[in-house]
């Protein structure tokens, strides 16, 4: 540094100046620090901490406001990746999910919330003390109350008076078997693939994927709330234990966008949301922040494939000029919302609703939405439209955003009535032998041809039949039961009673798999979904026969000496095996079957929406959260 000197200064007076200044200026500086440091060993000197503390540190919780390529994600097969998801007149059900709820605690709830704090799992000190070393700094007692206060929300108990145990012999005998075979099952994945992402039971080892980005036990995640609510207590800890101990989220490898949230993130928040247990939620809540990189495009709409750990995204290779796909970034919006409750911060909402927002600006061919879209200019890039692979889930979390907000969500209302009326235009179609089916759409061009995962829509449909137009209720429910209807038909026309990847209606075909490559089973839970959803709608007692018989089925062709596998052809009985256990059995199939098996007060849809994985979310329910907030 130069020093210009002073007129009538001389050197050595300037010196001696500067000296005493910075003598001075020391002091000081070392009378604040003393001073600031003194505060933080003060008695209740919280506050005064949190002032110098991170925001992230500091905000508080609230609750308010294949077979690598997966063929459950929305991704076709052929195109190297594959994707994720009677007769007569049904009177609907009523479910009124927009109760009011009462601010003083009902008998029901009491004993209820009794019942539920007897279920609550045993924790170990050791374990407390760990969950309060890892978790975020929201204050001592922030976390418990939060916890208290989104449960006092709830209509009913999670679990039920009795953890949704029928009162018919028969129907609880075959809950049971689905359980044992939940067990079958996991104890399997444990002895041979612990911490791996799924079972291989033929050859009785683990399989990693290249799906997660280097995350591993896939399969422990999907599991925990299906072995809560089944009441597999030693299980269940075991997996909780490998949460706390061994699942690492500082990978460093390209992970599908839409896999790791509907599985890793939409299982921890589901289990946070059942036990309370604080782990589950940060884990949840640091693994979303890694997600957000995939958004910084020029739209706001995420690429397909993000590096977990630099934060590099990009689009998958077969999608078409480096579109986004739009059952994937149309699947992200029941976690993110949850994760703004969680974490306080807005961000994740803000996220997806400028999905929203850039949807609801582009114009729609026929009202219908094209399942690839740029990421960069906004447009659709091509004129393809499914509700199966590429496009299912989209539709789905539209109707569900809606419920989940305690149908207060508009915009998805909006959205999703006017999406089922394009859709009933141009893709709900009749066959010669009178089936309802969903064909796809081809720039004008009709494809019948209907995939396994579109037999989800059977349940969608079902479960919004209560809030469209009045004098469309009926309809949409007997639509519902027309499109469950066929996908059961689907499966009583193969040797095995198991339902082929995809079915088709021309040629003379009818909910028939007419190429060798649609023939297979990968153990998919969407017909069974919407059978379990029917059931809650209707208390058509066919439902819960369908559903045996897939349990029979399942126990026939799929069961294998370690495990379950799926099918390479479902129209032979000389089966031969894909040597897979899907972690989406452990999390769907079976949930959704013991589920059906159960009485409806068990995961009450009052109260919880299930995510695309189908891991339950809770309704959120502003007005009462503001109440107990105060």
């Amino acid at each position: 540094m130069v020093f210009r000197k002073l007129p009538g200064v001389s050197a050595s007076g300037m010196g001696l100046r500067l000296s005493q200044k910075f003598v001075f200026l020391l002091f000081l500086s070392g009378l604040v620090t003393l001073c600031f440091g003194a505060l933080f060993f003060l008695p209740d000197s919280v506050r005064l901490k949190r002032i110098f503390l991170s925001k992230t540190e500091t905000q508080p919780v609230t609750v308010g406001s294949e077979n690598d390529a997966r063929v459950h994600l929305k991704r076709p097969k052929d195109q190297g990746m594959t994707s994720a998801k009677g007769e007569t007149s049904t009177k609907l059900k009523s479910l009124s999910r927009k109760q009011s709820v009462s601010h003083e605690a009902t008998e029901e709830r009491l004993a209820g919330g009794r019942a539920q704090e007897e279920f609550t799992l045993p924790r170990s000190r050791a374990e407390s003390a760990s969950d309060k070393g890892t978790s975020l700094d929201h204050g001592a007692n922030s976390d418990t109350v939060t916890y208290k206060k989104f449960r006092r929300c709830l209509l009913k108990p999670p679990l039920g008076r009795d953890n949704g145990k029928p009162s018919d012999p028969k129907t609880d005998e075959r809950r049971e078997k689905v359980k044992e075979m939940m067990k079958f099952a996991w104890d399997n994945y444990k002895h041979y693939a612990w911490g791996k992402n799924e079972l291989r039971p033929l050859t009785r080892n683990g399989h990693i994927g290249n799906m997660f980005g280097g995350l591993r036990g896939a399969s422990i995640i999907d599991s925990l709330d299906t072995l809560y609510i089944m009441g597999l207590k030693e299980e269940y800890n075991d997996a909780k234990e490998w949460v706390q101990t061994s699942l690492d989220l500082n990978s460093n490898g390209e992970a599908s966008l839409f896999e790791v949230n509907i599985r890793y993130v939409g299982g921890l928040l589901s289990a946070y949301y059942l036990t309370g247990e604080e782990l589950f939620k940060n884990k949840a809540v640091e693994l979303g922040e890694k997600l957000l990189p995939a958004f910084n495009t020029p739209t706001g709409i995420p690429r397909g494939v993000i590096n977990l750990g630099s934060g590099t995204s990009w689009s998958w290779g077969w999608a078409s000029a480096g579109s986004s796909i739009l059952a994937e970034f149309g699947t992200l919006h029941l976690e993110f919302v949850h994760l703004t409750q969680l974490s306080g911060s807005p961000i994740y909402t803000e996220k997806v609703m400028n999905i929203r927002k850039l949807l609801n600006k582009i114009e729609k061919p026929h009202g219908l939405y094209p399942n690839f879209l740029s990421p960069v200019s906004g447009n659709w890039v091509q004129h393809h439209v499914s509700i199966g692979g590429l496009g299912d889930s989209f539709y789905e979390y539209l109707i569900k955003s809606y419920l989940m907000s305690d149908k207060t969500d508009d915009d998805a209302k909006k959205m999703y009535y006017g999406a089922l009326e394009a859709i009933e235009a141009n893709l709900v179609q009749k066959s010669p032998g009178g089936l309802t089916y969903l064909a796809e759409w081809r720039g004008g061009i009709l494809d019948h041809k209907m995939g396994h995962l579109a037999c989800f829509s059977g349940g969608m449909i079902g479960i919004g039949a209560d809030d469209g137009a009045p004098d469309k209720r009926q309809h949409y429910l007997d639509l519902a039961a027309e499109i469950t209807h066929t996908c059961h038909e689907s499966y009583t026309r193969t040797a095995t009673k198991l339902g082929p990847e995809a079915f088709r209606f021309d040629g003379g075909a009818e909910a028939t798999a007419t190429r060798l490559s649609d023939r297979y089973y990968i153990l998919r839970p969407e017909v069974i979904e919407s059978y379990m959803y029917m059931w809650r709608l209707t208390h058509d007692p066919k439902y819960r026969e369908w559903g045996w018989e897939a349990v029979e089925a399942l126990e026939e062709h799929c069961r294998v000496e370690s495990g379950f596998s799926g099918i390479r052809d479902v129209y032979t009985m000389t089966v031969s095996h894909d040597n897979m256990q899907q972690s989406f059995f452990l999390s769907e199939t079976l949930k959704y079957l013991y589920l059906l098996f159960s009485d409806d007060d068990l995961l009450p849809l009052e109260d919880w929406v299930f995510n695309t994985e189908a891991h339950p979310l809770p309704v959120i329910r502003n007005s009462c959260l503001r109440h107990h907030w105060r």
